[in-house]
């Protein structure tokens, strides 16, 4: 995409410049993320996607360039974003209620406004009944549905996702996909929320995000940029129509694939 970003940017990255040791990741790198969207990243393992949450996580400082969640530079500034990584990264020896309002203590929100709203909540998050019981006593889809509602619950505009549902296997994930794809859109329209998406999967990109972009091998530059026309909620019979299988064919073009 173009370097300029819109007036209604949450997310401005402008020209980033990060190595690992000697071998450049990102060499001026450019992205802007609208408002209240959802963006999928794609692109070949090793390429930066999960280094691009890192910095805008404020974990992970570049060697140039700035990072901007909702116009405040977010460099080494932990706390900005909320974060959901690749595992579910549940503390073992909190129950599961305890654990779902773990980011929203970690911000300063009040222990009983966080608890009741999480009460609240997992009934929609298909977590019913589950308040008291331990992670080990959960499956790994219930498991990863707790770090969701966790990530929704914290106080931030922009949400980060890191291959959320990549442990998981075929079924589950689709499984995954669909709902989170229900909850975003319920969620999401009453607080502005905008997310980013890091994924391997084409499919999992094109069914959760209004937009895609790919990116290329080290130094990384968006090759591909997508919008994605599908009216929300989207099934998994998406899959199957046309317009979806040509625009799946687009993006593994971009790939290489």
């Amino acid at each position: 995409m173009s370097g300029a970003a819109p007036e209604a940017a949450a997310v401005v990255v402008d020209d980033l410049h990060v190595a690992w040791e000697e071998t450049p990741v990102f060499a001026g790198f450019h992205l802007a993320v609208e408002a209240g969207s959802f963006l999928a990243v794609v692109g070949p393992s090793g390429c930066g996607k999960s280094t691009l949450l890192r910095v805008l996580a404020g974990l992970e400082v570049p060697r140039a360039g700035t990072a901007a969640v909702g116009g405040v530079d977010v460099v080494g500034r932990p706390g900005s974003c909320a974060w959901l990584p690749q595992r579910d990264a549940l503390l073992p020896w909190r129950r599961v209620l305890d654990n779902a309002v773990l980011g929203a203590e970690v911000a300063g929100r009040p222990r009983d406004v966080s608890r009741a709203e999480a009460e609240a909540l997992l009934d929609r998050f298909g977590l019913a009944g589950t308040a008291d019981r331990w992670p080990s006593e959960l499956s790994g889809g219930m498991r990863q549905r707790v770090a969701v509602l966790r990530t929704f619950l914290t106080p931030a505009s922009v949400l980060l996702l890191d291959e959320p549902f990549g442990a998981l296997d075929a079924l589950t994930r689709r499984s995954m996909q669909s709902w989170l794809g229900e909850v975003w859109a319920e969620r999401s329209a009453g607080r502005g929320a905008t997310a980013l998406l890091v994924t391997h999967d084409v499919e999992e990109a094109l069914l959760l995000a209004d937009r895609v972009v790919v990116l290329s091998a080290g130094p990384a530059e968006v090759v591909a940029d997508e919008r994605v026309p599908f009216a929300r909620p989207r099934s998994g019979d998406l899959v199957v129509d046309p317009s979806f299988v040509e625009l799946r064919r687009r993006l593994l073009d971009a790939l290489g694939v």
